[in-house]
């Protein structure tokens, strides 16, 4: 530097630069700014515009679940309830190897359906792809020691029930969805009510109190299946019914269901309530009923039965004709069919209908588990139909709808509703009168002597110490062109004790053979009645029944009585 310059002055060349900093950055944040409003202007354009035709993909399916209420038994037993279960899912965009993935799987899963999954792995836009829903743990864990990638587990709710089979064709069952489609199982649904969730969540409602208890239910299978061994039969089917209250205490049909397995049990109708059958003599308890209630005859009126009927085409006859006048009593004990047509005959197509329809047996009828099979009537209901009808033929009924009726018949008069679910204690019935105290105390004399006397059709039926009165039937089952030889009903109804009925019981057995225990026969007696006499045996202890000490043969003291009749009153 010489002596003649002047030192330079920095801050004149950096205060430029100093003010265009702030003015940068103001003008970059306006930017972004705009930019930003740009978007937002845009989205909210859109958004007014609406998507239109616009289709929204999802990657992942949300699966919907229902929590249900326990189901459990009258005295709180469990019968179903809910548990935690795991299902296997894919994501294909993780999948390494499709092909090992569906050979592994194969193997825990044998019916696999390859081809399909295969088809759904190779789809890699795919983010979420179900393989099996609802395992049991064990299962799981075999698939999650495959270790394969791309496969995981969700938590679900699974319906468990814990007496397998027992129940299963009242229970009904749920779908893959745990929401019920039959019996019980659809009450729940459409009545008490289930939660839609997400996941493994519990309900939190309070158990549904069914009516039946479990050990009678049990019971009631066994012997059926038992039964069904002894006699051969193709089926059976049996209820216990409170005669009181209506309540259901046992319903059983063989071949049995598995509520958890719905699909193994396919064609396997429930024939209690799901079915509809010609019953026959067990039917002649409500001809004889009619007859006695509408004053058309005592138990002592005699008809002259021993002249075969015409009806139609047909020859109405009995099957061991005694060839002398029998009384209405003897009708009944006898068993007379041409004696059952002949009070019907008098009664006329009208009053029968309309005694029947009292009896609540001509109309539809449901109970919690679902409608019950609607009966089977003549088209055409003149006098040949009133005389088959007397005795249990061309009318077809549900077993559990023709309970409700024999019910009435034995309880005093009243009218019984059938239920499936537990009634309050104080609940109170309503006595709705349909036919005569008297009547009523008239049907249970002539009950119990066809039990305890020894010409009786129902003797083999008979329980020491539990006062058992019934009526046998053994019905011809239909079939192409008519009715099908030596295939048979055998039924047989029940009450006890006879003094005041607590319990009704009706034992049925389907297509039974003639064997070595039932003497080469198929009727009831011989059949039927025998296996209703274990089965109460059997179950009057569980329903809190004991014994009494009273004398049984020859039925001492089963003269009617109408004066301490009419005052018989249902507990």
């Amino acid at each position: 530097m010489n002596g003649n310059e002047q030192p330079r002055d920095s801050s004149a060349e950096t205060a430029p630069r100093a003010a265009n900093g702030p003015l940068r950055t103001l003008i970059a944040t306006a930017a972004m700014a705009l930019f930003f409003m740009a978007i937002g202007a845009q989205l909210v354009r859109l958004a007014l515009m609406g998507l239109g035709d616009g289709s929204i993909s999802l990657n992942e399916a949300v699966a919907q679940s229902f929590a249900r209420p326990d189901i459990v038994d009258r005295n709180g037993r469990l019968l179903a309830t809910d548990v935690e279960a795991y299902s296997l899912f894919a994501d294909p965009a993780r999948v390494i190897d499709r092909d090992e993935v569906v050979e592994k799987l194969a193997v825990v899963f044998p019916d696999l359906d390859r081809a399909a999954l295969r088809r759904d792995l190779s789809d890699r836009n795919r983010r979420f792809v179900w393989v099996r829903r609802l395992l049991s743990p064990r299962t799981a864990q075999q698939v999650h020691e495959l270790g394969l990638p791309g496969l995981d587990f969700r938590r679900e709710l699974r319906r468990a029930y814990p007496g397998g089979k027992l129940a299963g064709h009242l229970l009904g069952h749920v779908n893959i969805d745990n929401k019920g489609v039959a019996g019980i199982e659809r009450y729940v649904d459409e009545v008490v009510g289930v939660e839609s969730v997400q996941g493994a969540t519990l309900a939190e409602r309070p158990p549904v109190r069914l009516s039946i208890d479990i050990g009678v239910q049990h019971a009631v299978e066994a012997e059926l299946a038992d039964a069904v061994q002894r006699f051969e039969a193709q089926g059976a089917a049996a209820i216990v019914l409170d005669v009181g209250t209506g309540e259901v205490m046992a319903s059983a049909s063989l071949p049995t269901v598995d509520p958890g397995q719905p699909s193994t049990s396919l064609g396997n109708l429930d024939k209690v309530a799901g079915s509809t059958f010609e019953l026959g003599s067990v039917f002649k308890t409500l001809t004889i009923a009619m007859a006695l209630d509408s004053g058309l005859a005592t138990p002592e009126t005699v008809l002259d039965v021993r002249k075969e009927l015409t009806a139609g085409r047909f020859t109405i006859k009995d099957l061991h004709p005694l060839r002398r006048p029998l009384s209405v009593a003897e009708v009944f004990l006898h068993s007379s069919n041409v004696g059952s047509a002949m009070l019907a005959t008098q009664a006329g197509a009208q009053r029968f209908q309309d005694f029947l329809r009292q009896m609540q047996l001509l109309g539809p009828m449901r109970t919690e588990a679902g409608p019950i099979a609607p009966p089977q009537l003549p088209q055409r209901w003149g006098d040949v139909e009133t005389m088959t009808t007397a005795y249990g033929h061309g009318i077809a009924l549900a077993p559990l709808q023709f309970a409700a009726a024999a019910a009435s018949v034995v309880n005093g008069g009243h009218k019984v509703t059938p239920t499936f679910v537990k009634r309050p204690e104080d609940s109170g019935i309503a006595e709705i009168p349909v036919l005569s105290a008297n009547t009523s105390a008239t049907m249970r004399t002539l009950m119990r002597r066809n039990v305890a006397e020894r010409a009786g059709t129902g003797k083999r039926a008979e329980v020491a110490g539990y006062e058992v009165g019934g009526k046998t039937g053994t019905a011809e089952m239909p079939g192409v062109g008519g009715y099908r030889e030596k295939a048979v009903i055998s039924s047989f109804l029940s009450a006890f004790p006879m003094s005041k009925p607590r319990y009704l019981v009706f034992v049925l057995l389907f297509e039974p053979k003639g064997t070595t225990e039932s003497g080469g026969e198929v009727l009831a007696s011989r059949n039927a009645a025998p296996t209703a006499g274990r089965l109460i045996s059997r179950i009057g202890p569980l329903l809190g029944l004991l014994p009494t000490q009273a004398a049984i043969p020859g039925a001492p003291g089963l003269a009617f009585d109408a004066s301490s009749a009419a005052k018989y009153e249902t507990r």
